[in-house]
């Protein structure tokens, strides 16, 4: 215990000095400027020092006498610093402490990362050493090239392996600065080389061309082909009577129209499978394009186009090479995750054993079911923050239904609340009986956050609940729920388990990486998480508040991600992917293109604190939307949390069961409720207080969850809303609901340009709806519904009816141009 407070000690105050040295944006700007400054006056002095340095040598020893002169362009201050830096430190190589000084200065200024700098200072750093070592040589000529430290350094080290490997040493310590520097490797030099090669080639080629131009006349006139110019197609006359012909370099033209056959020259055609030599001969010349030309008596002539180059580099691992992988984070590279100070630590010190209360409770379990002519060949205790576990192995021939009969008997035996019997307990040959425990533990959300578990956690979405029976951190993956139901009666944890959720993913996920969509009909839930709109939360266009708390906001929220999810299943379809993660990783890797409307998809998760309070006021136009994307948005990286006070099969109707295989109970009054949420008994014997029962639609869990008060949550909210945020939170499609009770416009000069083309695509697929229009004809969704609207007037489409499409009132296209013809003849 001595050891992990005074590890907690050490580490409380490393998070305080690393606070206390946090430069704000003034700070960083002000040291930024000094240092340019300080950057441009080392320059001059420098350069100055090259002008004026003999004469300042003298007087720098004597810096703060005042009656001492020097010609140094800044005064006696530089010519100190030129001789410190130049003649007592590195030479010539210290103009690279100029540039190291304006970069650290301008990166502060613009407000970047100092850690990029690293591989440059090294590298800078890594210059100034050689560079000064090398012109140590040269130090009885011109001191100043060195510097004293490169003049000792290179003597030092010629004392050991002389003149000659020094400078052979400071030749390969130039060649490395060469290779993983300036990347100048040997196969740059080779294609350097190959390539001045290969254009010496070519001239001497082209040269040889010339001079050999042959003619050939065939034995035949060739009247019927007419050249474009007389230099770049030469007919000579050969003894041999063999048909030559050799193209210059030149482009040259030949005119289609004379190879056509006439009446008194007709053009025949031989398909002897083997021709003879005299009927015709044939010369090849590779040149770009290349192309083979076949010349016979009877003027018949056969091009071959040449075959496409090949491009051996893949453009997105060129892409790659230069500019590296994609990053998501970088717009917010500067993001901090909250720290787990932030969370309260509760003065718990652990699970506390009672020897006593175990022994107690352990004869009692045996005397029951010893009552009962139960016999127990074995007996073991686990001990948890709320409930221990005790694990007994009955003897042969005893019946489990038998002892899961006496579940009530043994709760009235040990006078406890809430005794629980799994018979048996999975992967087991044992039954467990759930004992709560006289004086339970708090489980802070501190311990959980900051388990190993968690943080070395690799999902996609990690969620930390709490901590089982056995006292291990319970962390699940919310992307392969995919989605989550949790209910259970009034004041028994639902929220604080939403906070727990929510914190989970606030310290494991960058805002580049995951979006809440936060509703709150109770209004008093959520309103924390305000702080963090412009990092985190999702929402509609032209809304002012994020979480939303009105329930027809609600209907336009649900839609407009069913929106969501029908414009990145488009984005999937045309990656060819089949889920989010391969899209993004092939996004990352650069091989889609943002101009075709392609981007980094973050994960969207929905929260609804009180599903049961939507249904009453809403019904239908909640639960469609729901159940649609409870079916489709897996994929796609939406997934949905709703909770719940009462578990009634009207509020988890059996399509929302049947599309929400993880389920969280908490403490509810009856059997009844129990089913309706696990389909099992067991939620009815817990303690509450946070006591719940996770399913995953295979074996249950029991799990203390994390308690995080609401301090803790404005903390964590405080310190994320702090920094640096998105200009605004993220937007959501547009989404126009039934509020279409306008007049519409029906004048055919104000419809859209594209009104023509939209209908053609709504009567082709026969499906009336603003987004069809949006993905076919790439608009926004405002110009979709205004086009929609003018399809309504125009009465190619029906009425507005709710989440359906709207009916096409147009069969088929015949049928609309004849349609939109005599509209255009009556006006």
């Amino acid at each position: 215990m001595a050891k992990k407070n005074k590890k907690e000690s050490q580490n409380k105050t490393t998070t305080k000095e690393k606070k206390s040295w946090r430069l704000s944006r003034q700070q960083k700007f002000t040291i930024g400027v000094l240092l340019v400054l300080l950057a441009v006056a080392l320059l001059l002095s420098f350069i100055s020092y090259f002008l004026t340095g003999n004469y300042d040598q003298s007087q720098v020893n004597d810096v703060l006498d005042r009656s001492i002169q020097t010609k140094n362009w800044l005064g006696k201050f530089g010519a100190y610093l030129a001789h410190f830096f130049l003649y007592e430190g590195f030479g010539v190589a210290s103009f690279v402490f100029v540039r190291i000084l304006f970069l650290a200065g301008a990166y502060l200024i613009l407000d970047l990362s100092l850690g990029k700098l690293k591989k440059t200072l090294f590298w800078d750093l890594y210059l100034i050493i050689v560079l000064s070592v090398l012109f140590g040589f040269f130090w009885d000529y011109l001191p100043e090239l060195a510097g004293t430290i490169g003049f000792e350094i290179n003597t030092y080290v010629q004392d050991y392996i002389g003149q000659i490997g020094t400078g052979l040493t400071l030749f390969f310590g130039i060649v490395i600065y060469l290779i993983f520097k300036i990347k100048v490797s040997p196969d740059r030099v080779k294609q350097a080389f190959e390539k001045s090669n290969t254009s010496f080639q070519e001239d001497l080629l082209k040269e040889k061309e010339v001079e050999k131009e042959t003619t050939v006349t065939p034995i035949n006139t060739l009247e019927d082909i007419t050249v474009a110019d007389d230099d770049d197609f030469i007919i000579r006359e050969d003894e041999e009577a063999i048909s030559k012909i050799e193209l210059k370099t030149s482009p040259f033209e030949i005119n289609k129209e004379a190879l056509k056959p006439t009446i008194s020259n007709a053009s025949e055609l031989n398909l002897d499978p083997k021709p003879k030599k005299e009927d015709f001969s044939i010369t090849e010349k590779i040149s770009p394009p290349e192309t083979t030309i076949i010349s016979d008596d009877n003027d018949f002539v056969i091009e071959t186009a040449a075959e496409e180059e090949i491009v051996d580099s893949n453009l997105a691992a060129k892409l790659v090479q230069d500019f590296g992988e994609f990053d998501p984070t970088l717009e917010l590279s500067n993001y901090q995750f909250p720290p787990i100070d932030l969370l309260k630590e509760y003065s718990t010190g652990g699970i506390t054993i009672n020897q006593a209360e175990l022994e107690e409770n352990k004869n009692r379990i045996v005397e029951t079911l010893k009552n009962y002519s139960i016999g127990i060949s074995q007996i073991k205790a686990t001990v948890g923050p709320t409930v221990t576990l005790y694990e007994i192995v009955p003897d042969a021939g005893i019946r489990i239904s038998k002892i899961k009969n006496l579940e009530d008997d043994i709760a009235l035996s040990l006078a406890a609340l809430g005794i629980r019997i799994i018979a048996p307990i999975p992967g087991k040959g044992t039954i467990g009986i759930e004992v709560p425990n006289n004086n339970p533990t708090l489980v802070p959300m501190k311990s959980v956050i900051s388990s190993p578990k968690f943080q070395q956690a690799e999902m996609e979405l990690p969620v930390a609940l709490g901590k089982t029976i056995s006292n291990e951190t319970f962390v699940v993956d919310l992307a392969k729920m995919p989605h989550l139901l949790m209910a259970g009666a009034t004041g028994q944890g639902k929220s604080v388990g939403l906070n727990a959720i929510l914190a989970s993913l606030l310290y494991k996920k960058h805002p580049a990486e995951v979006k809440f969509v936060l509703v709150d009909p109770k209004k008093v839930e959520l309103t924390l998480f305000n702080k963090i709109e412009r990092h985190y939360l999702a929402k509609l266009p032209d809304t002012e508040d994020a979480i939303i708390t009105d329930n027809t906001k609600v209907i336009n929220t649900l839609n407009s991600l069913c929106i969501e999810m029908d414009n990145r299943y488009s984005l999937l379809k045309d990656a060819m992917v089949r889920n989010i993660k391969e899209y993004n990783e092939k996004f990352k890797l650069r091989k889609l293109n943002p101009e075709n409307g392609h981007r980094f998809l973050p994960y969207i998760v929905l929260v609804v604190d009180e599903f049961a309070d939507l249904i009453m006021t809403a019904g239908k136009e909640v639960e469609t939307p729901i159940a649609r994307l409870a079916q489709l948005a897996r994929a796609i990286g939406i997934h949905l949390i709703i909770a719940t006070q009462r578990p009634s099969v009207n509020v988890i109707t059996g399509m929302i069961k049947a599309n929400f295989p993880a389920r969280i109970a908490f403490r509810v009054m009856s059997k009844i409720d129990s089913r309706t949420i696990l389909d099992a008994g067991g939620a009815d014997q817990l303690i509450g207080r946070g006591d719940l029962l996770y399913t995953n639609g295979n074996d249950m869990v029991r799990v203390q969850c994390a308690f995080i008060d609401t301090p803790e949550v404005d903390k964590v909210c405080d310190f994320i809303g702090s920094q640096k945020a998105y200009p605004e939170a993220y937007q959501l499609p547009e989404y126009v609901g039934e509020e279409s009770g306008m007049t519409l416009d029906i004048n055919i000069s104000d419809r859209d340009t594209l009104f023509r083309e939209a209908a053609e695509v709504i009567v082709t697929a026969q499906q009336g709806s603003a987004s069809l229009i949006q993905r076919k004809l790439k608009l926004g969704y405002n110009r979709a519904g205004r086009i929609i609207d003018q399809l309504e007037a125009a009465g190619i489409v029906g009425p507005f009816e709710g989440s359906k499409a709207r009916s096409v009132l147009i069969a088929d296209l015949v049928a609309l141009e004849h349609f939109l013809n005599n509209e255009q003849n009556n006006n």
